[in-house]
């Protein structure tokens, strides 16, 4: 489903609900100032506001009451903002997803949404509230329905979004450049979402290609002949368990103006399409939402439709590693000992440690080939950083002080929050190996997991490589419903990183 945004000067539909805004203050709820809507319905929300106590005005807030027979509209809703001075895009947003919330029980298919004329803070133009608004009930607005058979009975829901406005052009303009980093979410979404009987890697790679090539975005896929020849020995491993051999998928976006001699920027994504643990198999309980496993990859694939639909002016590579690890005859075993792309030997002592092999050869592979200015990885790689973090943060590890200055200010942008987590020598060493150059799991088991697992990939960035590692593994799935995030896959990263990459990385 799929909501049909318009900005303008006058409401021009029949809408099922007029809303207005209203703000949270010390002497109580003020209605933002509103022109064009006919006095009787404002005088209608000021009784609404007075008749509703518990209304506070609060961010989200939202009450609605049926007209007078003969208005424009069926219902008169008021959409509370919270405190004009801590008004700002993200919480825009977010009060855009709570009003989508509330519509959902009223079956209002139709809304003509009055921003008001002067804001009472000026931080945010009048422009960005609208468009913020609208994207955040667009986000919140998304649902994975493919694999469901439509109800006989349900109640409308909302189709139509018309946001009134001062400035519609100006709005349009703003939503527009929202609205390509919300379809990059909603693609790392629907990939996160799919059920990985028709989610595996040759398929996952068609998918890619079909998906980004029209947008301008060039794709290589290395399939396993390919990626034998080229030695990436510890990805392959991973694989070698199931039915459906291993992909490597490189996207470039060559964005940047063609006098530019700066190197591509790097992303690279886990995309263990099913992980059952292997032979070191996990318990069956939940073991359904290991389908998430490649939420890294499906960031960063989401992240390349943001930047090519937005024509971002930039040189940007993406790697995704796409593997299935299964347990068979042919799967890899603990005591092993694999090869991986850069020469390194690693003992494997635990197969379910594979999203870590998996990016070993992915790194690898995006330095020796394209020097980029920077990489940043993301993989849904550990439990321990959902132990220590829970579902709020993504435990990132970075060996470069100005790129984490830049990620921790883009952090607080786009509403993905970032923890950072330790990067010491102690954890390399944690997983140097007797009988191998390394192993793939440290040395005191579980404990400091996510740090150990962020060791073993640094073995695996070259010196003078500008790196972060990101561990998604609480953040890709979620279980409840945010304001703007659907409960299950939530698209983490696209936003975050597309902010990075817009405000430090364009030319």
């Amino acid at each position: 489903m799929s909501i049909s945004v318009s900005f303008q000067k006058e409401h021009k539909t029949q809408p099922s609900m007029i809303v207005v805004l209203a703000y949270e203050g010390d002497e109580g709820v003020s209605l933002q100032p509103v022109s064009g809507l006919e006095a009787s319905l404002v005088s209608l929300a000021k009784r609404a506001l007075e008749a509703n106590v518990q209304f506070k005005g609060r961010l989200g807030d939202f009450i609605s009451v049926v007209t007078p027979e003969g208005s424009v509209a069926a219902r008169l809703g008021v959409l509370g903002l919270g405190k004009a001075e801590a008004l700002s895009a993200l919480r825009a947003e977010e009060a855009g997803g709570k009003f989508y919330a509330a519509l959902s029980s009223l079956g209002v298919a139709g809304v003509s949404l009055y921003v008001g004329d002067k804001l009472p803070q000026p931080d945010l133009t009048l422009d960005m509230l609208a468009a913020s608004l609208a994207n955040g009930a667009v986000l919140r607005g998304y649902k994975f329905e493919r694999y469901k058979a439509p109800p006989k009975e349900m109640l409308p829901e909302l189709k139509t979004l018309e946001v009134v406005c001062t400035h519609p052009a100006n709005a349009k303009k703003a939503y527009e450049k929202l609205s390509c980093v919300s379809q990059g979410v909603f693609q790392a979404r629907d990939l996160v979402n799919m059920p990985p009987n028709d989610l595996y890697p040759d398929a996952y790679a068609k998918i890619i290609k079909d998906t980004l090539k029209p947008l301008g975005v060039e794709v290589e896929i290395f399939d396993e002949k390919k990626l034998q020849k080229m030695g990436a020995g510890a990805m392959l491993a991973v694989g070698q368990g199931s039915d459906r051999p291993a992909r490597m998928v490189v996207m470039r976006w060559n964005g940047a103006n063609k006098k530019s001699k700066d190197a591509p920027l790097a992303f690279v994504g886990k995309g263990v399409t099913f992980d059952t643990g292997g032979i070191s198999l996990k318990p069956g309980a939940n073991m359904d939402e290991m389908k998430m496993d490649m939420g890294g990859s499906a960031a960063v694939v989401g992240l390349f439709k943001a930047l090519a639909l937005r024509k971002a002016r930039v040189d940007v590579v993406g790697v995704v590693g796409l593997v299935e690890n299964m347990p068979s005859s042919k799967a890899y075993r603990p005591g092993d000992i694999i090869k991986a792309y850069n020469g390194k030997t690693i003992e494997v002592l635990n197969t379910d440690a594979e999203g870590r092999l998996v990016l070993a050869d992915c790194l690898s592979y995006v330095q020796k080939t394209y020097a980029p200015r920077f990489v940043i990885n993301l993989a849904t790689l550990t439990g321990a950083i959902i132990v220590a973090l829970g579902h709020e943060y993504c435990g990132t590890f970075v060996n470069d002080e100005t790129l984490w200055k830049q990620m921790e200010k883009v952090s607080g942008s786009s509403g993905e929050k970032l923890w950072r987590m330790p990067l010491d020598e102690v954890w390399k060493k944690e997983v140097e190996s007797e009988v191998a150059d390394l192993r793939n799991i440290g040395k005191s088991g579980r404990d400091a997991g996510s740090c150990t697992a962020a060791g073993f990939l640094a073995h695996f960035i070259e010196e003078g490589t500008i790196w972060s590692h990101m561990d998604i593994a609480g953040t890709a799935w979620r279980t409840s419903d945010k304001p703007t995030v659907p409960k299950y896959g939530s698209g983490f990263g696209v936003r975050i990183l597309d902010c990075l990459v817009r405000d430090y990385y364009e030319s």
